[in-house]
Order: structure tokens, then sequence, then C-alpha cells
């Protein structure tokens, strides 16, 4: 690490504890401020901020992170809240707490409607953006991170009629009442998505969006950078650190291409320069140190090949750290049910997001997949358990279970995402579909027959999860010390009534598979820097401290002590109030590889055990890594 880096995180870490003493800590009147806590320094507004540095997301300690959690929510794009993930402030913060707590996540994909945030022309509606920030900040509040995001789908829902089989969300009625667009019409589509390029009115006044036609993108523009204002303004400064960039606009498609334009075409002389216009607006926002997280054309990795188009933004050069390769991925071979008739297998989607790591490589900057999931009721809805585990063994791992142990090297970097999606409200809507009173929308997600919410509220109003715990809840890699060489998870979730064992610790290592027995665990590999931080991992609530055991070359414990700046393996509460633990693996090295493997397979294992586990795991380091 040289000493102008060193020097950066100092200044930037010892800036962070003055803005949260002085912010947090100052008593009324001249009394003097409390002491931060030495066990404590970590979680420092620092810790919070977000940039792109070589590649990965960094933290103001410098530190590599990884982002895991949900979008919140597709109730932004109904009309009962009015264009707002939530009905309140309380049910905000019911949905960050619980989030946090049982979904495990550290970020959110926060939803934001331009319908409502600009439902005259050229007047923003600051009562919609102060119910929003209100919204916003209560997950801030629980140390999650957010990104918000100008969502839309299918354009505009006033491009519907009111007895139509689907729906959009996204521009506001006056910019559809400027188009003199054909009545909505789609044919035989039983999926919502063929609309993008079925429906004439959404091809039109998409492709009239994006040629600026009626001023459209120069109004959306303006709406961005007043929103983008507004939310820094309302926020206060450690608050505004934890909003990590801003999605400009959800799944672009060109609606339709100019006469023998392609589709890497578009990209190249449409899309990027949209997108940079919007990088414009952020810095023009105050956003300046903020990447914009963009989105290639929404086809280019899709996994049918009638679908897939050219692109990924290939022309966009370098795009580098002010900028984050953003995509989705669903498995739309699933989720047919004609074109995959059985369910995801180990390793069955490590091409498909290794594709986007590359390309993020590729493009000088980090990755996300900003959403991906399955439908949880209807005929497809038994391959969700096998397509989540896979997506998420392909977040952590380029390989698969089956070749982790013997290739962990190819592992590559643990790649961030955000699942749809996290509406507390599933199955509890009341959406009049496009105006429809005889179309009262409940079921689901209350959006075009869709229902892929982790989460809804029982009857007495408490957040429970619709999926297994045991995938949602993981642990994962959240800030790294230095750089991460490989990371799995073996979360031993559950299709029915069968356990899904995908990467079972080989027979080569006896006294490491006699410790993890049949419970989860997870194992990183790292190369320190030089930093006094902590590494830490998320740990989820199905390891409780008794029974969470830690084997690294910095030691071994069975219960992980409370953290102090001394202490190489401990434990502690994430920040934010929730309830949620992590892992804290301190290295004050340089240049050292490190392992640590972190089970909650055996209580109070023997201390032979545990080095014998660790004696295996160092020569197996040593084996693969070539140490």
């Amino acid at each position: 690490m040289s000493n102008v880096v060193a020097m950066s995180r100092l200044r930037t870490r010892w800036l962070g504890v003055l803005v949260l003493v002085t912010g947090f800590l100052t008593t009324a009147g001249s009394q003097p401020a409390t002491a931060l806590p030495d066990e404590l320094w970590f979680d420092a507004p620092a810790a919070a901020t977000l940039t792109v540095e070589n590649g990965r997301f960094t933290d103001g300690l410098g530190r590599e992170v990884v982002l895991r959690g949900y979008n919140v929510s597709g109730e932004t794009k109904l009309k009962e809240n009015n264009g707002l993930p939530f009905a309140s402030v309380a049910d905000a913060r019911k949905s960050a707490t619980a989030l946090r707590a049982l979904g495990g996540g550290n970020s959110v994909r926060f939803l934001l409607s331009w319908a409502y945030a600009e439902p005259v022309r050229g007047q923003v509606d600051t009562v919609y953006l102060s119910a929003a920030t209100d919204q916003m900040r209560a997950f801030l509040d629980a140390g999650i991170r957010v990104y918000p995001d100008f969502h839309q789908d299918l354009y505009s829902r006033w491009l519907f009629d009111p007895d139509s089989w689907y729906t959009g969300d996204g521009a506001p009625k006056w910019a559809v009442d400027l188009g003199d667009y054909p009545d909505e019409y789609c044919g035989i589509c039983p999926f919502w998505g063929q609309n993008i390029t079925s429906n004439e009115a959404v091809k039109q006044a998409t492709y009239d969006f994006w040629h600026n036609e009626y001023g459209l993108q120069d109004a959306f523009l303006d709406t961005a950078q007043k929103t983008m204002a507004y939310v820094k303004q309302n926020l206060t400064a450690t608050q505004f650190a934890g909003v990590v960039g801003f999605d400009p606009w959800n799944e672009p498609h060109a609606g339709t291409y100019d006469s023998g334009q392609t589709s890497r075409a578009w990209e190249k002389d449409v899309l990027w320069p949209f997108y940079v216009k919007f990088r414009a607006r952020m810095d023009a926002a105050g956003w300046q140190a903020k990447p914009a997280f963009v989105e290639p054309n929404l086809f280019w990795n899709a996994n049918l090949d009638f679908q897939k188009q050219e692109g990924g933004l290939l022309d966009a050069g370098t795009m580098g750290p002010r900028f984050v390769f953003n995509t989705h991925f669903y498995d739309q071979k699933a989720i047919s049910g004609v074109f995959m008739w059985g369910k995801a297998e180990d390793g069955q989607y490590a091409g498909d997001f290794g594709t986007v790591r590359d390309r993020a490589s590729a493009a000088g900057t980090t990755g996300i997949i900003s959403e991906f999931g399955h439908p949880l009721t209807g005929s497809v809805s038994d391959k969700a358990p096998t397509v989540y585990k896979a997506m998420y063994q392909a977040l952590d791992s380029r390989v698969k279970g089956a070749n982790w142990w013997s290739d962990p090297v190819g592992s590559g970097p643990v790649l961030s995402g955000s699942q749809w999606q996290w509406d507390i409200y599933n199955g509890r809507h009341r959406e009049l579909m496009n105006d429809n009173p005889d179309k009262v929308q409940t079921e689901g997600d209350a959006w075009n027959g869709e229902d892929l919410s982790a989460v809804r509220l029982d009857d007495s109003g408490k957040a429970v999860l619709r999926q297994d715990a045991r995938l949602l809840d993981r642990v994962y890699p959240s800030a790294t010390a230095g750089r991460s060489v490989a990371f799995t998870y073996e979360d031993r979730s559950r299709d029915g009534s069968t356990t899904l064992t995908w990467n079972p610790v080989p027979s080569s290592l006896p006294n490491v598979r006699q410790l993890v027995g049949s419970g989860q665990y997870a194992l990183l590999v790292w190369r320190s820097d030089g930093s006094s931080e902590p590494t830490e991992l998320h740990l989820p609530a199905s390891f409780p401290n008794a029974s969470t055991t830690v084997v690294s070359d910095l030691g071994t414990t069975a219960s992980p002590p409370a953290y102090t700046r001394t202490t190489p393996i401990a434990a502690a509460a994430e920040p934010g109030g929730t309830g949620s633990r992590r892992l804290l693996l301190t290295a004050a090295d340089s240049g050292t590889l490190h392992y640590a493997l972190v089970t909650n397979g055996a209580t109070a294992p023997s201390a032979s055990l545990l080095s014998a586990a660790r004696t295996e795991l160092s020569s197996w380091a040593a084996s693969e890594f070539n140490q």
C-alpha cells in the first residue's frame, strides 16, 4: 500500500470519526462530546462512504465492499400509495429492520417514480420527494446503503386502457398525452415483457423518449437533477454517505430501432450519451463522488437465443470509477416453463454471471446485478428453490460447487446483487389496475400477475419470509480489508424436503468435513494490504454465537468474543440496531494470504479438532494458492 493511499485512508477515517462524534455524540448546550468507544472506531461514516477503486466497490476505509440486498419495492409501480414504496415511514422502518435481520441485506435499490416526482410538466412535487426521502432515511438509519432508481416498465401506465391485460409504470400522464400513440395492443402475449417489442404504443413512446421528442428526455433529466439535489439537501451528511449512487433508467430498450441500426449501435449513439448527460446532472446536484449505476440494453445477456441482442455498452470505452456496470438477470428458460423442464443445477449460472464480471472488468469498473429472481407461485414456482440457490451461488463465485475446492483460484471477485423484490404488502394490495374499479389487484405483487416478493406481513402485521431463510440470510464478505481471492458459501437451503448441498467439503479434508458436518459453512480467502481495519462477514441468524465456529490462519474459536482492536477473530452487532451480527477478522499485515472458515455445524468442538482442521486448511491454501 502506497504512502499516499495510507495517508488518504487515515485522513478519511479520522474525518469520519469526527463527523460521528460531533454529529451524534454531542450533548445539549456546551457539554463536551462523549468519547467514541474504542471498539466502534470502524463504524464511522467513512465506512459507509462508497466509491469504485481498482474495479471493486471500496469504502472510505479502503476496504473492498460487496452489496447484497433487495429491491424496495415494486409497490412504487402501483398507484395505491402514490408511487412510494411504503404507505408510511413506520412501514418503511418495519421493512428495513426485517430486511436487515431476516433477509441479511446491507443495501437496497430504492425505487422512485418519475410520474409522481413530476406530475405536472416542469413542476417537481416536493411533497412526494419529501415522503420518498423520509422512507429512504429509514433504511439509511438501519445501516443499509441505498441506491435510488427511477423505475419504468413499458414506459407508462397511461399508455394502457382500463380493460387491458397489462399495465406499465414510469413516465407521467402529461408525457403520454404529448404523443399521438396508437391504441395499445400486444396480441398473443402470455408474458407482460413481450409488450416491449410487440406493443406499438409502448414502442413508439419509448422511441420518443430516447430521441427527446417534445423535450421528454430533457424534462426527465431536469427532474432527476432536482430530485438528487433535494435528497442531498434533506439528508444529514452521515445519511447521505450511505447513498451509494443512482440508477438512471430501469431496463432500457430502444422501443424501435432506426433504419439499419443495430442494438449495439443504439447503445453507442443513444443510450451512452444519455448516461453521460445523467452523470453531468449528478455532478450538478452534488453527487460528484457517487457513481451512476448504468444498465445496458436489457436483452444483451438474455439466456434465450431469440431474445439476445448484441450490447453490454461495448462501445462506451473504459467507463471508469464514475460508473458501475449494472445489469439484470432472469432465467427466461425457467420462467417460460417450456425451454427448461427440470430444476436448476450446481453451476447453472456461473457462465452468465461470469460474463457480467468480465464486462465490468473490461469497462474499468465493478458490476452489480441489480435485479434477479423467479416466480414464487404459479406453474413454474417449483423451480424457484434451485434457481435462486444457483443465482446466489453464481454471485458468490464463478466456479460451480463441485469444482470449488479444487479450483478456488478461479472463484473470482464476489459479485454484488439486489434480489427482486422486498414488498411487505405482498398479497395485501388493493390496486385498481389502470384505474379500473372492476379490476382490483390484491394477490401477489399486484402488478401484471407477478409474485416475487421474498417477504410479506402476517395477520399480526409482522414481517415474515416467503422463502427459505437459509437461502436468503447468507454469510458474505461485506467488507474485506485487502483483496478477496476466493469465496464460497454452502447454505444447505431446501427444495421441498430435500437439502441442497452443492459444495460438500471434500473427503481429502476429513477434519474440516467433521467440523462442518451437516451445517452451513463459508470460506473466504483474501490477501491483506496493510490495513488495520477488520474484514467483515455478515452472520445470518442461523449462526448464533454459541454455535459459530471459525477456523483461520488468524486463530480458531468456537464462540467469537466481542470485538476489540487487538482481537483477531471477534463478533459484533451490525450498524443500525436491527439485531443482525457480523464476524470481524483483523490482520494488520500486507501481502499475506489469509483464510477463514465459518460454520455452524458444531457446538463446542474440541481443541484438537479445531487444530486438525486448521492444519488441513493451511495445507490446502498453500497448495491451491502456491504459497
